[in-house]
């Protein structure tokens, strides 16, 4: 009687089995997690609209406290401390940041409810708006998003100093998926301090502590940034220029090329970043990649001298860099000042103007 034995996998191909059912199973638990995620926060606000609309419903002094606390005290009997007063008051407050049913299903498909809860305490709705849109984009974690609102980053974000109406144009055209527009990612001031330059360093010093805190320095610079080289030279007509640093950005699609200097912006900076992005342009560019971009970095700014000779027009971002930072209140009004101001100069400023005394009653 003939027997026939079962074919014994080799270690290798085993392996290769292991691993492809392993990606399987991650796989299917990461969208299971996904979708649990996004049907609690969803709850979350069902919840807090409803509770909301309660409390809208009372003339009564004092009966939204109170209601949210007998709820509170409730329903944690009956579901767990998960559901506490203060998750509640969570609940109402992300119901009332996002009353859109549209918007909040798009946002509990893609943020948790960490998040959510992070974006929703957000007072201004262009701010919140912000956050939530370049949290999607970075791909950022909880304590990422933390991170980013602690350093004050949409004030510090070119975008903050645009008019209102193209604030939300870039916005929604990154909730329609486009490419970012520049002016999104880029910055003014960048937050330099971990870095640990003393108050007397060198533009090499500087170059120096950045090599040495790559990883750091472009999660400053934002996302899709990739470092390519150092003192990239550059031959024109027998002489040599050198790019201090040189980036690519993959979402931009675009290089980008650093320039660091210690002091005050100088109007002969163009001239320089100038010759360096027309050179990237007909030696370095893609046919398929947009023109190469500026970054300036300074230790001040001459705003007037920047206007006047439109460095936009020709591709070219010029910031601060701060080593050591103010305490957060003084950079907050410094920002606040800088946003206003810039505003103002694009002539978007709306408020009505100090009433005359021949305008008061």
């Amino acid at each position: 009687m003939s027997t026939t034995s079962m074919p014994i996998a080799s270690p290798d191909s085993a392996a290769g089995l292991v691993a492809e059912l392993r990606k399987l199973i991650d796989g299917a638990r990461q969208r299971a997690a996904a979708a649990v995620n996004a049907e609690l926060s969803l709850l979350y606000w069902q919840v807090g609209l409803r509770i909301h609309r309660e409390v809208l419903g009372s003339e009564r002094a004092g009966y939204g406290e109170q209601i949210v606390a007998t709820l509170g005290l409730q329903l944690a009997s009956a579901y767990g401390r998960g559901w506490s007063a203060r998750h509640l008051r969570l609940c109402i407050r992300f119901a009332q940041a996002y009353p859109e049913p549209t918007i909040v299903h798009t946002l509990c498909a893609k943020l948790s409810w960490s998040h959510l809860r992070l974006i929703a305490a957000v007072d201004e709705p262009l701010k919140r708006d912000f956050y939530a849109e370049l949290c999607q984009l970075e791909r950022w974690s909880v304590r990422q998003l933390q991170e980013r609102m602690q350093s004050l980053l949409f004030e510090r974000s070119a975008l903050s100093r645009q008019p209102e109406a193209t604030i939300r144009h870039e916005l929604q055209a990154l909730r329609q998926e486009a490419p970012p527009n520049p002016v999104v990612l880029l910055k003014d001031p960048y937050l330099l301090d971990f870095l640990g330059l003393n108050d007397r360093y060198l533009e090499r010093d500087l170059e120096d502590a950045i090599l040495r805190d790559i990883e750091q320095f472009l999660l400053e610079l934002g996302a899709g940034f990739t470092f390519m080289a150092r003192q990239k030279r550059l031959q024109i007509d027998n002489d040599d220029f050198y790019i201090d640093l040189l980036f690519y950005n993959r979402k931009l699609r675009r290089l980008v090329a650093v320039e660091l200097k210690i002091g005050d912006f100088r109007p002969e900076y163009k001239g320089q970043m100038e010759l360096y992005l027309r050179w990237l342009a007909k030696h370095e560019q893609e046919a398929d990649e947009n023109p190469p971009l500026g970054i300036i970095l300074c230790t001040g700014k001459k705003q007037e001298q920047i206007e006047l000779l439109e460095l936009d027009k020709s591709g070219i971002h010029v910031a601060e860099y701060l080593t050591v930072l103010p305490p957060r209140e003084a950079l907050q009004a410094k920002l606040q000042l800088a946003m206003a101001a810039a505003r103002q100069r694009l002539g978007q400023d709306h408020r009505d103007p100090d009433p005359q005394p021949e305008d008061l009653p």
